[in-house]
């Protein structure tokens, strides 16, 4: 029987996590050097490869010496906490990803803080020290203060470390001796991390993540802690709110390399995946037939934002998408709720619409974004934080801001960020830039980016992570300037906008199809005002030198989805579909808008 070691892979955006499964794989002979099938293998799905970022965890599986290592891959952005509370239930240790130059960053910190309260061991891996200006020791020692903070006790603390660089495929117990392979890193998983226990006793197994085929319908996952499971077993299945139901496993799978391979039975320790279990959500247990014991559901942070979605009911409504009615929509939201734990949908008064709870705009973006994809039209409304009233006080998401700019720009950077109520907490110095820390309310953090990247030349890098709820910090001041609506549906005209380029800034091209109430640029000054800029030039037969001066237009602004998120105030919307991105007022019609501010 082989020993089995389940292992998390935590590390910051491109600090060389990917890079270093690929090679774990080419250890293990999953493919040949020459036929690797490219890279990435991880980040399979577009937006991940589009953004960078890992979004879903998935899981794949070593053979090295006579152990099989299951590695689980995990999101490092704290939005999608959801995800990384489940999946570190499954491993028994931990990889901490580093790189040699940028050191831990605030991503890292957030993984590691859960996977360290879990009593999970952690090797550290020191990546790209063949880096120009790279400081391995120096960070070793931040891996240390920053394990120190979060708590972790003396067994975590005498954590070994390895260095090395995954992209030229070695690893090394000193960063001054290159080897030839990475086996220095595996005989250190091998040696340090613990084999996964095997409980003898009836089946239980905790659901931590599903998979779907179009084939077998839905897929549970999870690490089996205790018995044996076999093919065709009949076993319990436990839900959340204590109900039992009697099921049967139609197939068994484990993973292997890549894929996953059709087993007779699955023993204590190792992650498998059931066929044929019906009705299950995660965080349900798989248990005995006759005395089923269910295990403690997953646990997972609060939601800290909601955002209203509605059925797309513009004028333009059905042109680009499949799915567009409010069947649609719920059915959509409610396949959601099954694997993104950290979801939550209220329904509203109307039918219409639903207000979607999440961890933060990321989160609810890459929900917005996966299903224009999938052909769906949808509206969205203005992000808000979520306040709560904690003994008899109005509270609001805190979150811990960091950012790392030139020293030339951290006076604006600070000025800005104690506008919308920031208390600045320390500031660093890193060679020729700045690192500046503070506690910041959630509600500051939308549409920062936007503004700090325009005062900083594009040189900030900001991240957050979610504090706690804390008493209320009072209002600032939010978006200065107003919109520019149109007035007149139709097709947007050169002659027109450039006549109007005076008002302010626009969003839409010439040639562009608008309508009555979409908001077609951002106003110079604060309010809005009604443009129509669908006016061609009228022709007569009068010329006269210097009336006939070419259009010079400033190019359109565009939004990326969360930068319109994050840009819309209370009275409007987003209209997603599979082709546009368009803001547009909730109330098309001028009078309707007035009306509406009169009550």
């Amino acid at each position: 029987m082989q020993k089995i070691k389940n292992i998390a892979i935590i590390a910051h955006v491109d600090h060389g996590k990917t890079t270093l499964v690929d090679k774990m794989l080419l250890l293990g002979k999953l493919f040949r050097e020459n036929e690797n099938p490219g890279d990435l293998i991880l980040d399979s799905n577009d937006l991940e490869r589009e953004r960078g970022i890992t979004i879903l965890s998935k899981n794949v599986a070593v053979d090295y010496k006579d152990y099989k290592i299951n590695i689980i891959d995990t999101p490092g952005h704290a939005d999608f906490g959801g995800e990384v509370e489940r999946v570190l239930n499954m491993a028994d240790g931990v990889l901490l990803l580093v790189d040699a130059f940028e050191g831990t960053m605030p991503q890292t910190r957030f993984v590691l803080q859960k996977a360290l309260a879990l009593g999970l061991k952690p090797i550290v891996v020191i990546n790209k020290v063949d880096k120009p200006n790279c400081r391995p020791e120096e960070v070793q020692e931040q891996v240390f203060d920053l394990m120190f903070n979060l708590d972790a006790n003396e067994d975590q603390l005498d954590f070994p470390t390895i260095y090395g660089s995954a992209k030229n495929g070695w690893m090394s117990d000193s960063w001054e001796k290159p080897t030839t392979d990475i086996t220095a890193l595996m005989d250190s998983i091998i040696e340090h991390i613990p084999d996964s226990k095997s409980f003898e006793g009836t089946p239980q197994m905790l659901i931590t993540s599903l998979d779907y085929s179009s084939y077998v319908g839905r897929i549970a996952i999870g690490k089996l802690l205790r018995g044996t499971l076999k093919q065709a077993m009949r076993v319990s299945l436990v839900q959340r709110d204590g109900s039992i139901k009697k099921t049967k496993i139609k197939e068994l799978l484990t993973y292997e390399g890549l894929g996953k391979r059709k087993v007779e039975s699955v023993k204590s320790g190792d992650i498998c995946a059931l066929v044929g279990i019906d009705g299950f959500s995660i965080g349900d247990t798989i248990a005995d037939i006759d005395e089923p014991e269910a295990l403690d559901p997953i646990a997972i942070d609060e939601p800290t934002m909601s955002m209203l979605f509605t059925i797309n009911n513009s004028p333009f409504f059905g042109k680009d998408g499949k799915f567009v009615t409010s069947r649609h929509l719920k059915e959509r939201l409610d396949r959601e709720l099954e694997k993104n734990l950290a979801l939550k949908v209220e329904p509203t008064d109307s039918a219409d619409a639903h207000t979607v709870f999440g961890r933060g705009v990321l989160h609810l973006s890459v929900l917005i974004e996966t299903m224009r994809r999938e052909g769906y039209e949808l509206q969205v409304g203005q992000p808000k934080v979520i306040i709560k009233e904690i003994a008899g006080e109005k509270c609001e998401p805190i979150e811990y801001l960091t950012v790392d700019l030139p020293e030339e720009y951290s006076g604006k950077a600070i000025e800005i960020i104690q506008q919308r109520k920031g208390e600045m907490m320390n500031m660093e110095r890193k060679n020729d830039r700045i690192l500046l820390e503070f506690h910041m309310p959630s509600r500051g953090i939308i549409g920062l980016k936007n503004i700090m990247m325009t005062a900083t030349a594009g040189e900030a890098v900001i991240a957050h992570r979610f504090k706690d709820f804390e008493p209320y910090k009072g209002d600032f001041v939010k978006r200065q300037v107003g919109s520019l609506n149109a007035i007149e549906t139709g097709t947007a005209i050169a002659y027109s906008l450039d006549k109007l380029q005076d008002r302010g800034k626009f969003f839409v091209s010439p040639m562009e199809e608008i309508y009555e109430g979409q908001v077609v640029g951002e106003n110079a000054k604060a309010g809005d005002i009604g443009v129509n800029i669908t006016k061609t030039k009228k022709l007569s037969n009068v010329r006269a030198s210097g009336t006939d001066d070419k259009a010079r237009l400033a190019p359109p602004i565009k939004f990326s989805l969360e930068e319109a998120l994050e840009y819309i105030q209370a009275d409007e919307y987003v209209e997603v579909t599979p082709k546009h991105i368009r803001l547009r007022k909730i109330y098309l019609k001028e009078y309707e808008r007035k009306r509406f501010q009169n009550k």
